[in-house]
């Protein structure tokens, strides 16, 4: 499934983030559009949550959010995974 979407710069595309933004063709279309470090920071605060029940809530917020034309993440410090 995952070699459907693009991977981020550091982090790869995990299934259940895949299988939720390929549900949504919007959705699809703006990840499509964004660039690997946008991807990266959505898959980082994604997979940065510590439990399953935030990781959830991330996913359906983060599509929520990309439907509305958001490109990144808000209110988040950025992925620590990446040299700055």
């Amino acid at each position: 499934m995952n070699s459907q979407l693009a991977n981020g710069v550091v982090h790869k595309m995990p299934n259940d983030f895949a299988k939720a933004i390929l549900s949504d063709k919007k959705v699809h279309e703006v990840w499509d559009d964004i660039t690997p470090l946008a991807r990266n920071e959505w898959i980082c605060w994604v997979t940065d949550a510590k439990k399953d029940e935030t990781r959830t809530r991330r996913i359906v917020v983060g599509l929520d959010k990309m439907r509305k034309g958001m490109r990144r993440p808000c209110c988040w410090a950025g992925c620590a995974h990446r040299k700055r």
